[in-house]
Parts: C-alpha cells; sequence; structure tokens
C-alpha cells in the first residue's frame, strides 16, 4: 500500500504541510503516526484532498465537507450526490441573498456618487451639500454584511442570544504561500486607501472616501477573504461622507488582523 510522508503529500498535492496539518485537526484528513512520530497519510490522500478542494471552490463549511467524506467513505456515489444536491441548493440560495443585498448597496451608491456629481456649494459644506444629511434628509447608514454563515434564527422570547458564528470558526487559512502572498498584498493595496483607522474590541473599522467602485472593490475581496479564513467578521457601511470597513475576529487571531489590516495604533 502507497504511503505518503507529509512534505511528499504536499509536493504530490500542492496543498502546503500548514494547510494538511490543519485538514488532519479538523477531521477532514486522517493521518497515522509512524514510530518515530511521522505523520503518514494514506494512499487514498490525493484523491480525498482534490475532493475537499472541489468542494470548498462550491463554498461549502468545513463541516459540510467533513460530512460528504463520511459519506463518501461508504462507497456510494448515488448518495454523495443526494447529499450534494441538497448542499448546492442552500448555497444558491445563500448566492441570490448576497447577489440581492449587494444590489441594494450598488444602488445606493449609485445614488451617493450622482449627489456628488452635482455642482458644489459656494464657500463650506454645510447642511445641503450632500457631504453629509442632517434634518428630513438624514438617512441610516446602509450596511452590508458579509458571513459564509447562515443567519442564525432568533433566539426565543428570555433565551440567551445565539454565539455569532465567526467567533467559533478554525483559526487557519487555507490559501497556499504564494496565494496567501497575493491576499495580503491585495489588502495592503486597498487599506492604503484608509483616510484614518479606529482600533475597536477585537477589531479594527477603517474609513474610506465614499467611492463606489472602491467599495465594490472591498466587498469583493471581503467575500474572497471568508472563503478561506471563516473567522473574520466583516461590516460595510455607507454613509454620504465615509465608507466604513469593520472587521473583527477571535482574540487568538490578533495577529493575522494586524497582518492584513494593520497593527493597532
Amino acid at each position: 500500500m502507497t504511503t505518503y510522508r507529509i512534505s511528499q503529500l504536499a509536493e504530490r498535492s500542492g496543498v502546503p504541510p500548514t494547510t494538511l496539518r490543519f485538514y488532519e485537526s479538523a477531521g477532514l484528513l486522517p493521518a497515522e503516526r509512524t514510530s518515530s512520530g511521522y505523520r503518514v497519510y494514506g494512499e487514498d490522500a490525493v484523491d480525498r484532498l482534490a475532493f475537499i478542494s472541489s468542494a470548498k471552490l462550491l463554498g461549502l463549511a468545513l463541516e459540510e465537507i467533513r460530512d460528504l467524506l463520511d459519506v463518501r467513505e461508504e462507497g456510494v456515489c448515488g448518495s454523495v450526490r443526494a447529499r450534494m444536491l441538497r448542499l448546492i441548493a442552500d448555497r444558491i440560495k445563500d448566492t441570490d441573498d448576497r447577489i440581492a443585498e449587494l444590489r441594494v448597496f450598488a444602488a445606493h451608491l449609485a445614488g451617493v456618487h450622482n449627489t456628488l456629481s452635482g455642482p458644489a456649494p459656494a464657500g463650506a459644506c454645510g447642511p445641503d451639500c450632500g457631504c453629509t444629511t442632517t434634518g428630513a434628509r438624514s438617512t441610516a447608514p446602509v450596511p452590508v454584511t458579509l458571513s459564509p454563515n447562515r443567519p442564525a434564527t432568533g433566539p426565543a422570547s428570555g433565551a440567551e442570544p445565539e454565539r455569532e458564528p465567526w467567533r467559533d470558526a478554525p483559526i487557519a487559512c487555507t490559501l497556499g504561500g504564494a496565494e496567501l502572498g497575493a491576499r495580503t498584498e491585495q489588502w495592503r493595496m486597498l487599506v492604503a486607501k484608509a483616510d484614518r483607522r479606529e482600533d475597536i474590541d477585537e477589531g479594527v473599522r477603517l474609513f474610506f472616501p465614499p467611492e463606489g467602485e472602491l467599495a465594490g472593490r472591498l466587498a469583493a475581496l471581503a467575500a474572497a477573504e471568508q472563503g478561506c479564513c471563516a473567522f473574520f467578521d466583516f461590516t460595510l457601511r455607507l454613509t454620504p461622507a465615509a465608507l466604513q470597513l469593520t472587521v473583527r475576529a477571535p482574540r487568538n487571531a490578533a495577529g493575522m488582523l494586524a497582518d492584513l489590516f494593520g497593527a493597532p495604533v
């Protein structure tokens, strides 16, 4: 029977050793130990990793992938397909809901952009200049919360509120070395466009100019980030004066938060 050491499996599959260890700890990739303590993976490990990568591209959560792998172990493709059909149907609904939210956000951005594109009043900003809203024209900020987790149902009357799912997500990134470097550079380029930052409990709030194109880039990158790092919680909030990106993460992910969004000041 063919077996692989972790370095051999990483080379064969293209999945970095750090991710292989994470998959093992998450119950996705079983490994045995030699008498010397080295990890040894079975001959089906390459196919198993290909299945995991494919499922991740479909937006499935690690818990769902783990359940699918258990079904796959039974050796009946029809059972795997039946389970995947239900999961993909759920993802289609989640995606449609997110598209609808982003369309509303884009429409609001377009309205603000149209207002700011008109003639500016002479002199300093005032209540009717469009840079801020006051009085009868005041509108609440438009929030867009990006999360790969389905919204939890509200607690019953008198019950404790449900714990936010991102707080219990594994603190690990599933991107490889080159992908991780590229993603980090993308964040640093966008974070550099922030006018100011505000350190908050468990995270940071960044303030950007209220530009529609920039808001779209932030939303797209935040959604991509949650595909590999579900422990991040993102909220975009637009006012006529600023675009705000709030990022939160569990306290033991503070180092990764600082790497992408800057250390606290």
